[in-house]
């Protein structure tokens, strides 16, 4: 009797020890990603939300320096260097603090990122940047701490910070530009058709010289006219009018109309009977 009373207690506490009861968290982590010209950009960091109290100038005080969200420090990553400010980011991860007040904040990217919180002491040598970022009143409550990749382009993008009725941005560059214009050098010393072709497109979507655009795009088209492809002549017709060459866009956008019309591309098609219009040749 009593070796089953033993083994009874054992399951018991066997069970206990292996039984665990998962809630949500308070504040749920969230990790978000983009790509910002040929920059990998990721975002990490925990959520916490109002649950009717006041945030900034009360939970958050103002002028006092703050993880930006809760648990483990935010954490933002770049996979090649970026600039903040007048500041230059090496590629690699850093813990975003920040010191809020009302009308700005000081935003802080810290090279330590193991930290719970804020850092036990401080080291003003891990500040990788400092930047004051204006902020804007949101006509509503957000209520959850929301971090945003907002206002894309090539070469930048905003690192939005939302809760409360309050948004913060903090603008930050890459070098698309640099590496795109190494890669196209670099290539043009034997480029294919479809490096005539990206080459040609980015320099008509980056304003950059038009004429070499030109060259390039009409090198793409010359180096496959045995089988044509009606999204390159698309943007040869547009690179032409671009460049002041209507009687060329105008050849190129037909030939590109008759190529969507054979694939039944209704894209394609509606595009170039538009432009066609715009320049008179319908």
């Amino acid at each position: 009797m009593k070796k089953l009373i033993t083994l009874l207690m054992v399951f018991a506490v066997t069970f206990t020890v292996n039984a665990q009861i998962e809630t949500p968290q308070p504040s749920p982590l969230q990790k978000i990603e983009q790509k910002v010209g040929l920059t990998d950009v990721s975002v990490q960091y925990s959520r916490p939300s109002m649950k009717g109290r006041t945030i900034f100038g009360d939970l958050v005080p103002y002028g006092k320096l703050w993880r930006t969200g809760a648990n483990q420090n935010t954490m933002v990553t770049f996979s090649t260097d970026v600039m903040v400010g007048e500041s230059t980011l090496k590629a690699g991860s850093y813990a975003i603090f920040s010191k809020p007040n009302k009308d700005n904040w000081e935003v802080i990217f810290y090279s330590d990122t193991n930290n719970w919180g804020t850092p036990q002491k401080w080291d003003d040598s891990k500040v990788a940047a400092k930047v004051n970022a204006k902020v804007y009143d949101i006509p509503m409550d957000i209520e959850t701490f929301t971090v945003s990749f907002d206002d894309l382009t090539n070469d930048s993008a905003v690192l939005g910070i939302m809760w409360e009725k309050t948004y913060v941005a903090v603008k930050f560059e890459v070098p698309t530009d640099k590496a795109v214009t190494a890669a196209i050098n670099n290539v043009m010393n034997g480029p294919s058709a479809d490096d005539y072709y990206a080459a040609a497109r980015y320099y008509l979507e980056s304003g950059k010289d038009i004429n070499k655009a030109v060259v390039w795009m009409d090198k793409a088209i010359e180096m496959t006219k045995e089988n044509p492809r009606f999204w390159w002549l698309r943007q040869q017709s547009l690179i032409k009018a671009k460049a002041g060459d209507k009687k060329g866009a105008i050849k190129a956008a037909k030939a590109s109309l008759e190529g969507a019309e054979k694939a039944g591309n209704a894209d394609y098609i509606k595009m170039n009977k538009d432009s066609l219009k715009e320049w008179g040749a319908m």
